[in-house]
């Protein structure tokens, strides 16, 4: 496993990041691994060279963080891990439970380390952008947690690119806590981040770690309804029913790339989202572990400028998915 660093920071950060919605219960949604299952892919993935681990405390209702934090932590001394969780969604009924206010930031992130099972958090992003909130406090207040000691980066997550900007110019105007990643959703079938918020990313020297890179599977030629998730996952649905048919071109390209390769679409797939400018490391979903066999073979790949043409060609703009 090759190691890059995270933006214009000094920390290191294998070229995968292991997504971990996936640990967490069954009874929160019935895609989930229990224990078990997430203790044999958190295994695998540290015996890969993986170093980041990204989860968030609304992830089974922190039992995410429960079992990344306890598997982990006896497998690798602590200073070997990268460990990002986030904050915004709600954790409770409560009307304070969520959010990015100051009284949330605060109680969030000491939720958040009781569950990880450790005093400091190596990256802390914001989840969505929290409309009900002014900007100012939620950055003041990520700056204390910082400089208390308990998060070490701050990230964020899908958002639009002159709200990431407009804090970054409020974190540099007041000395705060900068942002050093971003985490936005992009793959080959949703590529709107290249219009605005990679460019950002690279003139500002933002580490950027995309989620769903295989768009839910469909950037490895399965057919929703092959999966349990394929059949229950809602957000699915939602990103990408409504595009299938402009999908199914891009699809159709990667499959020829792939077939030219010798290589599974996926391992095609993952190797575009890697090599594309701006990007650290794309946050994989693994819920079996030969999937890995895919995420790692991907970083051997070297595609040429006519597979990323081919790739490319026939995408369609279409409208924002996965912040809105």
């Amino acid at each position: 496993m090759d190691y890059v660093n995270l933006g214009r920071t000094g920390l290191k950060v294998s070229r995968l990041a292991l997504g971990c919605m996936t640990f967490g219960s069954s009874e929160w949604a019935p895609w989930v691994l229990d224990y078990e299952d997430s203790a044999e892919i958190l295994r695998r993935a540290v015996d890969l060279g993986i170093n980041f681990f990204d989860t968030a405390d609304m992830y089974s209702s922190g039992k995410s963080e429960e079992i990344v934090g306890r598997v982990l932590l006896d497998l690798v001394p602590r200073r070997k891990l990268v460990i990002a969780t986030k904050i915004y969604n709600p954790m409770s009924s409560d009307a304070n439970d969520r959010g990015l206010s100051r009284k949330h930031v605060f109680e969030a992130v000491d939720g958040s380390l009781r569950r990880l099972g450790t005093d400091y958090i190596d990256l802390y992003q914001l989840h969505r952008f929290d409309y009900d909130t002014p900007l100012d406090e939620t950055l003041d207040a990520l700056n204390d947690v910082v400089r208390a000691g308990k998060v070490r980066y701050l990230g964020a997550s899908s958002m639009f690119a002159w709200q990431f900007m407009k804090a970054i110019g409020l974190q540099r105007q007041h000395g705060w806590a900068p942002f050093v990643s971003m985490q936005p959703h992009y793959n080959l079938i949703y590529r709107e981040e290249e219009r605005e918020m990679l460019p950002l990313c690279l003139s500002e020297g933002i580490g950027v770690v995309p989620w769903s890179p295989l768009a839910r599977g469909r950037l490895a030629g399965r057919a929703q309804d092959q999966t349990k998730r394929g059949q229950t996952d809602g957000t699915a649905r939602a990103l990408y029913d409504r595009s299938k048919a402009a999908d199914d071109t891009v699809i159709a390209a990667l499959k020829a790339v792939a077939e030219r390769h010798g290589k599974p679409m996926a391992q095609v797939a993952y190797a575009w989202v890697a090599t594309r400018p701006a990007i650290t490391a794309p946050v994989v979903g693994i819920s079996k572990p030969q999937q890995f066999e895919d995420a790692v073979k991907a970083l051997e790949i070297s595609l040429t400028a006519e597979d990323v043409a081919e790739l490319e060609q026939h995408y369609l703009p279409k409208p924002i998915a996965g912040h809105v």
